[in-house]
């Protein structure tokens, strides 16, 4: 039996990437199979869709969409590329941040909600929809705004966001751009060039190899969310033991085998949140 579930858990993980047609038939399996209403926020076995996922509420759903550890995650990469940069200024980190934070912290959220409720909230599909645009038709605004008063090879990169946010987040061309690298490219290293770039004006050495870091760092939290997400929203019991050395036997669980990966996840995010404030503080202080 544990074989089995492991052998299911390597092919589900596998469809999860691929895309495969289990997938896109059925994208929140672990919500109640409904003709009508809303989701309840809630794995079939009780257990909230992510560890920041806040209790079922009108407000507190959009709250949840914001997925607040992840977007200050992937908002200090832009932070640290602008940091990196040989003149930092305040105006143009905001103007960056600015843009990031509508385009991924609400506009990407928003859009991946609307593709199957991951979430499992009860927002409505027509605030999903009015969120996202509004929200990537402003970062879009911003960027153009930006690159009249910068430079306008700024522009590239605002199209490259663009596409970005949508095409990862709606899966579009059969899922080719939701895997695991791009996700490390999309959500890593496009935030830190861009940050830097943005304050810069060019780019640098320097900038593409923090842009591998960021990459490298976004893989490892695709490889944790990616068995977290998979053991809380399409499991809903585990069994087995671990035999120890000295001869104890401890349970199998569900919670302790998402612990260690939830506890990494939340590491690592205050570990980027926190180099991100290191860098600012050191060129303003």
């Amino acid at each position: 039996m544990p074989g089995r579930r492991i052998r299911e858990y390597g092919r589900f993980a596998r469809e999860s990437i691929l895309g495969r047609d289990e997938l896109k038939a059925n994208p929140a399996p672990w919500l109640p199979q409904q003709t009508g209403g809303t989701p309840n926020g809630r794995h079939a076995g009780g257990m909230r869709p992510a560890f920041y996922a806040r209790a079922p509420g009108r407000a507190s759903d959009y709250v949840t969409l914001l997925h607040p550890p992840y977007t200050a995650w992937h908002l200090s990469y832009v932070a640290i590329g602008a940091a990196l940069a040989p003149e930092f200024t305040w105006t143009r980190l905001v103007a960056v941040l600015a843009g990031f934070a509508l385009a991924v912290g609400i506009g990407a959220h928003a859009l991946d909600e609307l593709h199957g409720r991951p979430l499992g909230t009860a927002i409505p599909r027509r605030n999903l929809i009015t969120m996202a645009a509004v929200s990537i038709t402003a970062a879009t605004l911003v960027g153009i705004a930006g690159a009249a008063t910068t430079t306008w090879w700024l522009l590239a990169f605002v199209a490259a966001g663009a596409f970005i946010v949508v095409a990862y987040n709606l899966e579009l061309f059969g899922g080719r751009f939701h895997s695991d690298r791009w996700f490390a490219i999309s959500w890593g290293s496009f935030p830190l060039v861009t940050g830097y770039f943005v304050t810069a004006g060019s780019l640098r050495p320097v900038a593409l190899v923090a842009a591998a870091a960021a990459y490298w760092l976004s893989l490892a939290q695709r490889h944790l969310s990616t068995r977290v997400r998979f053991l809380r929203r399409r499991v809903t019991g585990v069994a087995g033991d671990i035999h120890r050395c000295d001869g104890t036997v401890e349970d199998v669980t569900l919670d302790g085998l998402i612990a260690p990966d939830e506890a990494a996840l939340r590491a690592l995010s205050a570990a980027t949140v926190s180099l991100a404030l290191a860098l600012i503080a050191m060129r303003t202080l």
